[in-house]
């Protein structure tokens, strides 16, 4: 998913430790589409910008297509970071500049590596009338943000206890484990709980996590959290205690170690200083604005232009950068 701000602001990040539960509420900003999907965004906020590398999250729906007009976002780029789709209602389909063409569907997680860079495009599809879901990113660690890109799908099998649903689709919780291969120690799991249930969440205690309330209410560690806000629960704790409310709850749980760099993200870029973002940018308006640009191989095959290649069989043109703040991007941590 493509950062819709007209004028983005520049956010440096950095892992920042807490004495205990803080709750996190979202702020709504308008996603492409012929009416503007609205999303609310709980990552990065001004006091947290990181849990774990996780450093963007999106949360959308659940939206009727026929009002919102759904989900068209056309090729983007991406740098340093990789994307996280999941779905509870609806489908996608995924093209990139990789080559890779996928759908998202609920319950299965698609992956992209951006590294050096990358460019694709979301759309949902005809059939979906009801689109909801979460869009994530994660911040590659320094020795792996020039990384070729890459894509990986992973449908995790349902496991369940008393009162308890989940589906791990990143690292390890309760007993289930992801193949998929991330950069840094991560966690990404949904977990359902019924009504009134009262689950001792195991945890890793060298992780920070985030509890994102999809559907219902939920306490957490006393905290209570509503539909749409993030509890973040700081590193140290080996468990944490989750009540679920009358009408029960969805969540998304999300952890990994603090990140321990700093990042400047804008746009959809990942780097670590001011003129990188500014040659990322510049590098995108090149490509988009001369496509023309790449190199013709000797048996006439031509190289797709630019760091961020080209999304095959798209005929959405193009998102043009925005422009920069005027003020120099600062590093956080």
């Amino acid at each position: 998913m493509s950062n819709p701000d007209a004028r983005p602001d520049e956010v440096v990040c950095e892992s920042r430790q807490a004495a205990g539960v803080e709750l996190m509420e979202p702020r709504e900003v308008p996603l492409g589409g012929p009416r503007a999907m609205p999303v609310r965004r709980t990552l990065p906020q001004r006091h947290r910008s990181l849990i774990g590398a996780w450093c963007f999250l999106d949360h959308y729906g659940p939206d009727l297509v026929s009002e919102s007009g759904g989900m068209v976002v056309a090729p983007h780029p991406h740098t340093g970071l990789q994307t996280v789709s999941w779905l509870f209602t609806g489908e996608i389909e995924h093209r990139d500049s990789a080559g890779n063409v996928a759908m998202v569907r609920p319950g299965e997680v698609n992956l992209m590596t951006a590294g050096q860079g990358i460019s694709h495009s979301e759309v949902s599809t005809p059939g979906t009338t009801v689109l909801h879901g979460a869009q994530l990113w994660v911040a590659l660690p320094a020795a792996d943000r020039e990384t070729d890109p890459g894509f990986e799908h992973y449908a995790p099998d349902e496991t369940s206890g008393e009162g308890w649903r989940a589906r791990v689709f990143l690292g390890s919780l309760l007993g289930d484990s992801s193949p998929v291969r991330t950069f840094t120690p991560l966690l990404g799991a949904e977990l359902v709980l019924d009504p009134g249930t009262t689950l001792r969440l195991p945890l890793d205690a060298s992780y920070e996590h985030g509890v994102l309330v999809d559907l219902g209410s939920v306490t957490v560690a006393g905290v209570a959290a509503r539909s749409a806000d993030l509890a973040y629960v700081p590193t140290g704790a080996d468990e944490v205690v989750l009540v679920a409310g009358d009408e029960g709850a969805r969540l998304l749980v999300l952890g990994g170690p603090p990140f321990g760099e700093a990042i400047v993200m804008w746009w959809n870029f990942v780097g670590r200083t001011h003129d990188e973002i500014v040659a990322y940018r510049e590098a995108w308006q090149t490509q988009i604005t001369d496509p023309a640009s790449g190199e013709v191989l000797p048996d006439g095959r031509q190289v797709a232009p630019g760091r961020f290649g080209v999304v095959p069989d798209q005929a959405l043109a193009p998102i043009p950068a925005p422009g920069l703040p005027n003020a120099r991007l600062r590093e956080r941590r």
